[in-house]
């Protein structure tokens, strides 16, 4: 089964990408923000996160910075899901190692399908 981590913190957002994965048949793991994300990602290894930006404690760019230094996580799909879409915002999300940026509002169909079609490059 592939394992997705969610990292938002806005509930709505969550519980659609939640019930949207499960029903995908996805082990979803959930983060409220980026330190809670990192704390996730010492013991579960997800196939792919979908990250915010804007989140307390930790924001979305440091949590990548700090995904991207894990030697056992470096290799993991990140997309970034976010209401920043400033061109030098996406730009940033990418160069930081992001594999795609998506701008909120989204498509929860188009999501899905860009999940899946990173996973089957792997």
């Amino acid at each position: 089964m592939k394992k997705i981590l969610i990292v938002d913190d806005e509930p709505n957002i969550v519980m659609s990408l939640e019930y949207t994965f499960k029903k995908n048949n996805f082990e979803v793991f959930i983060a409220r923000d980026g330190q809670e994300a990192l704390d996730i990602l010492q013991t579960a290894q997800p196939n792919i996160i979908i990250l915010d930006i804007m989140m307390p404690n930790v924001d979305g760019y440091n949590t990548l910075e700090q995904i991207k230094k894990e030697e056992k996580l470096k290799d993991t799909k990140v997309i970034f899901l976010s209401a920043k879409n400033k061109e030098k915002d996406i730009e940033k999300g990418l160069s930081l190692g992001a594999d795609l940026y998506m701008t909120k509002p989204f498509s929860v169909k188009k999501l899905v399908e860009q999940v899946n079609l990173l996973l089957e490059k792997e």
